[in-house]
């Protein structure tokens, strides 16, 4: 159980607003994709985003291009969740790979505002907002294992011994 400043965003939030596609192939490391990320949206998120804030969105996040740095910019700040009433399937797939922790939570959407604190417990399947208690999904034992371990590449070199 941990406490998280949010971050509130609507509707079809996509790839080249969350990593602006101006910068997708001058960009390279980690540290730089974070710098940049969701900048047009909003720049406030940019300069003053602290490691465990968390995402709140409206439906579709991650639409758009399959970009793996719309992902990496929020896990380069440190972000570990992203809480949204839904995903784009192929950037849900993204977040678990990296280590990113998509959470589908609709109800939630609508009782958060940018700048309130929230407790997600993942372990015990709950988000604490605005006075209520909303019920999160358990993930299957698979996709837990792959968070657990930061993402899919960390879980292989852990399991298959480096990545040969």
């Amino acid at each position: 159980m941990s406490q998280h400043c949010v971050w509130v965003y609507g509707d079809h939030v996509n790839t080249d607003v969350i990593f602006p596609g101006k910068y997708t192939y001058t960009l390279k490391s980690p540290e730089e994709i974070a710098s940049k990320a969701l900048e047009d949206l909003d720049p406030a998120f940019t300069r003053e985003a602290r490691p465990g804030d968390v995402i709140v969105a409206g439906r579709n996040w991650g639409c758009g291009s399959s970009r793996e740095q719309a992902v990496t910019a929020l896990t380069g700040r440190g972000v570990p969740a992203i809480i949204a009433a839904s995903f784009n399937g192929l950037y849900f797939r993204n977040c678990i790979n990296q280590g990113l922790h998509p959470i589908v939570c609709p109800a939630l959407v609508e009782h958060v505002r940018t700048g309130d604190e929230i407790e997600l417990d993942t372990a015990r399947g709950y988000i604490r907002a605005a006075g209520r208690v909303f019920p999160i999904p358990p993930l299957p034992p698979s996709v837990r294992a792959i968070l657990d371990a930061g993402g899919l590449m960390p879980m292989l070199q852990v399991r298959f011994g480096g990545g040969r």
